[in-house]
């Protein structure tokens, strides 16, 4: 799923463009990866600084038009909703739409694209497994808008909609370093997502998200670095959300043992065993968590 930027180009026999004389202009040291390449390359591009609210994306559509007709970039929305212009930028993990120029340090800028997804070309990745993986866990892409059963929308509220933060933008994947080193991690993104549908199950199941990331490739593996969190652009913290998960398993083994247990009970000649189902089910969660 990708869609690249489609903004005027000029002829490929055209020469570039450079900035006005007299326009500030910044320096964009922008990877590059065609398909193929065994290794990026990085282009110097020299854009029109503009205005203190000039974004990098701004500078980048501008070098796409005016340099190089080539670039692929993505972008949509231009005001932080859509997600799909999340990129490096000096390092950070950032929204290129709101991430201006002024408030970068002098100097090159150094743009390059998200970490711990499939590169598609330059500055563009593959996030359909992203995508996969959210609709796995119970939150799909696309979805209708869902409320508590017997709401009642207000007086002069014609209806109820469901807001979220996350704009599912991949950035607390890139900034994740357990991401770098085990690609079989699920990941912040998909595990905050399935907090989201714990904390408010809605018309989701709780019991298939709790199942799907509990594993030592799941809730437990996270080393909380808050990494995420940090990159996160629309506030939805998948850092704390990891957390309340691993308390929610917790509650919800030992909901489980206890029910283990009173069956037992109920069996009758079955204490014994039973006593034993109660031990190890609270001592397994504890240990995850150690």
């Amino acid at each position: 799923m990708t869609s690249l930027v489609a903004s005027t180009a000029p002829a490929p026999d055209a020469p570039p463009e450079r900035p006005r004389t007299g326009v500030p202009t910044r320096v964009l040291r922008v990877s590059r990866t065609r398909r193929g390449d065994l290794a990026p390359r990085r282009d110097h591009l020299e854009v029109p600084a503009g205005g203190p609210r000039t974004t990098v994306l701004d500078a980048l559509t501008w070098a796409r038009s005016h340099l190089d007709p080539t670039l692929d970039i993505r972008h949509s929305c231009y005001h932080a909703s859509c997600g799909t212009c999340g990129m490096r930028v000096d390092g950070r993990d950032v929204l290129a739409c709101v991430t201006r120029l002024a408030d970068l340090p002098d100097g090159e800028v150094a743009i390059e694209p998200l970490q711990n997804q499939g590169l598609i070309s330059d500055l563009v990745v593959d996030i359909e497994a992203l995508y996969e993986a959210f609709d796995a866990v119970g939150m799909p892409l696309v979805r209708g808008s869902a409320v508590v059963r017997g709401a009642v929308p207000a007086p002069g509220v014609e209806r109820l909609t469901r807001f979220e933060d996350c704009i599912e933008c991949g950035l607390c994947v890139s900034a994740c370093p357990i991401e770098a080193s085990d690609a079989a991690y699920e990941g912040p993104a998909v595990l905050a997502a399935a907090w989201r549908i714990v904390e408010e199950p809605r018309d989701a199941d709780p019991e298939r998200a709790f199942a799907l990331v509990d594993g030592d490739q799941g809730a437990w593996r996270c080393h909380l670095a808050f990494e995420c969190s940090e990159a996160c652009p629309s506030g939805a913290l998948p850092a704390e959300g990891i957390m309340h998960l691993r308390r929610g398993l917790l509650r919800h083994r030992l909901r489980m043992a206890f029910a283990h247990l009173r069956a037992n009970a109920h069996g009758g000649g079955a204490t014994g065993s039973g006593g034993a189902v109660g031990s190890g089910g609270a001592a397994g969660p504890t240990g995850s968590v150690a």
